[in-house]
């Protein structure tokens, strides 16, 4: 989970500037903000941040890949978001993150098996 506070994920981060225990993000939709690193579990393989900015007067979220089987994983991601208006915007990002995260992965797994 280290990669959490490095690089980004093409079509979903555009920009990432590191600060010390946080990152400055902007999203392919235009949206920036600031993710405060709140606990990197390597163990159990979760990140968990707050991120402040754009239309957000609150947000929390955690993300965690859990292990299903020898060649299946599940990743969670779970966001805590006010005002609840922005709820549809940030299940889209969150959406288009899982996407970008999936293409990752099965450009990886295609190259490994190339």
């Amino acid at each position: 989970m280290g990669r959490y506070t490095r690089g980004s994920r093409r079509g979903f981060v555009t920009d990432t500037k590191l600060e010390p225990g946080a990152r400055i993000v902007t999203f392919a939709n235009g949206m920036v903000v600031r993710e405060q690193i709140v606990d990197v579990d390597d163990d159990s393989r979760r990140v968990a941040w707050s991120a402040t900015g754009g239309a957000l007067a609150h947000h929390n979220a955690s993300a965690q890949a859990v292990a299903e089987g020898p060649r299946r994983t599940r990743f969670v991601w779970i966001a805590d978001v006010l005002p609840h208006e922005v709820a549809p915007m940030v299940s889209a990002m969150i959406d288009a993150g899982l996407g970008a995260i999936r293409r990752h992965l099965e450009a990886e797994e295609a190259a490994a098996r190339a």
